[in-house]
């Protein structure tokens, strides 16, 4: 629902942060990571990615410095028995990069390290996620093959509204970035295009 915030960091702690925009406090709960990135930016303008979580009973904002924190969020709190409050320890307590590398290479130790983490969930979120993460579902393309992915999402989006489906879509487009990774957005939905 709602994409990213940018606004004036008025108040900050390691869990969450406190932004203005356009006359309103919006509490947003963060992870360490966040932290990290902002805390020297008290009083100036941040900009958060944003995640919406609206139950019944509650509502809240989880901010995160980067697209790739959001992503692999996103992806926790889609594996059975991970909320949104296990996914921020997650990524509190280790960075997007080690976690991702933890569950390619299937480290149960490592995730269980994690407080609140047992040996289970661990196992499960492993046995979920490594082969979306592998696909790069969990970070964005630049971070995997060197190449921009706002290039990369605009030709997928561009690909599926003609018809094709998100399978020949993503080998395509894994296709003609292998071998041109600095390629630009027409170049590449036409290239997709010869393959499809």
């Amino acid at each position: 629902m709602y994409e990213y915030i940018h606004g004036t960091l008025t108040e900050l702690n390691p869990a969450e942060a406190i932004i203005e925009a356009g006359g309103i406090g919006y509490k947003i709960l963060i992870s360490l990571g966040t932290f990290s990135e902002i805390e020297h930016a008290a009083g100036k303008p941040v900009k958060l990615y944003l995640h919406h979580i609206l139950r019944e009973d509650d509502e809240a904002l989880y901010g995160f410095a980067g697209k790739e924190e959001r992503a692999l969020f996103c992806l926790l709190i889609s594996v059975s028995g991970v909320g949104p409050g296990t996914a921020r320890m997650m990524l509190s307590g280790m960075s997007s990069d080690e976690l991702q590398n933890a569950i390619i290479g299937q480290d149960v130790r490592k995730i269980k390290s994690i407080k609140g983490i047992g040996a289970k969930t661990a196992e499960r979120i492993i046995l979920e996620l490594k082969d979306k993460i592998v696909k790069g579902e969990g970070r964005p393309a630049a971070a995997i093959g060197g190449y921009d992915s706002a290039v990369r999402d605009e030709a997928f989006n561009a690909l599926i509204l003609l018809g094709f489906s998100k399978p020949n879509v993503e080998k395509a487009l894994e296709m003609v970035l292998k071998d041109n990774p600095g390629i630009s957005l027409e170049n590449l939905i036409k290239n997709s295009l010869k393959i499809l």
